[in-house]
């Protein structure tokens, strides 16, 4: 099986770039050009209103399930984006941070040790919901729980963890809606039965730049979120986060979709 690169579909917003696909199938992409400080500037400097509701969202979500102190989490995916795998730290007591490319895996190599202030501004709206403000230092407990590993979606081991997130990862891994539904599979069935889950998808794109890369995305929607969830999941609620002021030109709004991982 090839290496297949875990991504968030973002985008660092160049000015006239119009949405169009690549040529190259996943794995004749190189991913490892993905420009991890690009990324941030354009995403994640400042909480967006859409990054908001998807935090409450998953933020409440978390808050109201009976997790173990014990329990092990898994951010798939998690490319230049720590707020999903913040979302679980106050319910785990090990945080594994699972990513492909090399230049992101260096970039949660750096962050790990003492994340950059503006999570700090993403942890403020965690802090809403009591779970969350009872870490009383994020960086310290993000630094002494987090583990990052090198690795694809598909080497995810199955019925490991308690429980996950993975946000804009499967929908930008390529354009091959069968690769898609395959991800979403990985990720759920790497989580043991019953485990919650939290994922998130940029709704009907069409592929996005970063750092003057382009990279492939697949177009999905709510209803084919949830029938890639269906085989996999129980209890799965998703729901569309508006366009409201867009990153960019080529995609129709984001996507959050909670659950348990189910039996089979």
């Amino acid at each position: 099986m090839s290496a297949v690169e875990l991504r968030q579909e973002r985008s660092d917003g160049e000015p006239g770039a119009s949405p169009r696909q690549p040529s190259a199938s996943n794995n004749q992409v190189n991913w490892d050009r993905f420009d991890s400080e690009a990324y941030v500037a354009h995403n994640y400097r400042a909480v967006r209103d859409d990054d908001r509701q998807i935090m409450v969202i998953v933020r409440d979500f978390f808050a109201g399930q009976d997790l173990a102190p014990e329990s092990r989490a898994v951010d798939v995916g998690t490319g230049a984006n720590l707020y999903p795998a913040l979302a679980m730290l106050p319910f785990c007591a090990h945080l594994d941070l699972w990513e492909l490319g090399s230049a992101n895996v260096e970039w949660i190599r750096r962050q790990i040790p003492h994340f950059d202030d503006n999570w700090l501004d993403f942890w403020d709206v965690y802090r809403a919901q009591p779970a969350y403000r009872a870490v009383a230092d994020p960086r310290a407990i993000f630094a002494s729980r987090a583990e990052v590993h090198r690795a694809s979606v598909f080497a995810l081991p199955s019925r490991t963890w308690d429980l996950g997130t993975m946000f804009f990862v499967a929908c930008s891994m390529s354009a091959d809606l069968a690769e898609f539904r395959r991800a979403v599979h990985a990720f759920v069935t790497a989580l043991k039965p019953g485990a919650p889950f939290a994922a998130a998808f940029m709704a009907e794109s069409q592929g996005y730049h970063v750092g003057g890369e382009w990279f492939p995305a697949v177009a999905v929607d709510d209803a084919e979120v949830t029938a890639a969830l269906a085989p996999v999941a129980d209890g799965v609620r998703v729901e569309r986060i508006d366009l409201g002021d867009p990153l960019r030109d080529g995609y129709a709004g984001m996507i959050v979709a909670t659950g348990r991982s189910g039996s089979e």
